[in-house]
């Protein structure tokens, strides 16, 4: 019978430890991390792309983290936990195929620039292996007066029709643009 105890007990006991040091103390610890300088909760607007870019699995190919390397350095300064502060879930990333998004409001700030993108990657970059998301936008013989039309580049373009955004292409768009990074203060550096 007391073997049957420790032979059930015993490995539970030790789950409970593990889980206590590995997830639920790093997690308390981590959930009371202020948000780095110039951080921001995002607009209604840009939740609603943080959603559409999760559900196009833009992070699959994408981060969302810039590592203290010396080739990182193109897309902005070292990412630290205060970055992070109002993204919950936070979109790392699992792999980097295409460029890190961290500070991609900043690098690329035009809305022309991203939709122009996101509709045909290689009009603007040539070697692009970004597939094009011409679901996130409508062909339309005429615009109406409230369409955003994107000004695709000769050769890309549908002929006999105009490439119009949809409120997922806008969404998307916001949240790519709110995705900046303030420089540290030498305390956060720390």
């Amino acid at each position: 019978m007391n073997n049957i105890v420790v032979l059930v007990a015993g490995p539970f006991i030790i789950y409970a430890i593990l889980a206590l040091f590995m997830g639920a103390i790093p997690g308390a610890v981590l959930s009371k991390t202020s948000p780095g300088p110039g951080v921001m909760p995002f607009s209604p607007q840009a939740q609603r792309g943080r959603d559409v870019y999760v559900s196009e699995g833009c992070s699959y190919c994408h981060t969302q983290q810039v590592r203290p390397l010396k080739q990182d350095l193109v897309f902005g300064r070292p990412s630290t936990a205060g970055d992070y502060a109002y993204s919950t879930p936070q979109l790392l990333g699992s792999e980097r195929n295409g460029p890190d998004l961290s500070n991609i409001g900043s690098r690329q700030p035009s809305d022309v620039w991203q939709y122009i993108h996101l509709y045909e990657p290689r009009s603007l970059v040539s070697m692009s292996i970004m597939p094009p998301y011409r679901w996130l936008f409508q062909l339309k013989a005429h615009a109406d007066v409230n369409d955003i039309v994107v000004p695709v580049p000769p050769g890309y373009a549908p002929k006999g029709a105009v490439v119009v955004t949809t409120q997922e292409a806008r969404e998307l768009v916001a949240y790519l643009k709110s995705l900046k990074q303030a420089p540290l203060t030498s305390r956060a550096k720390r």
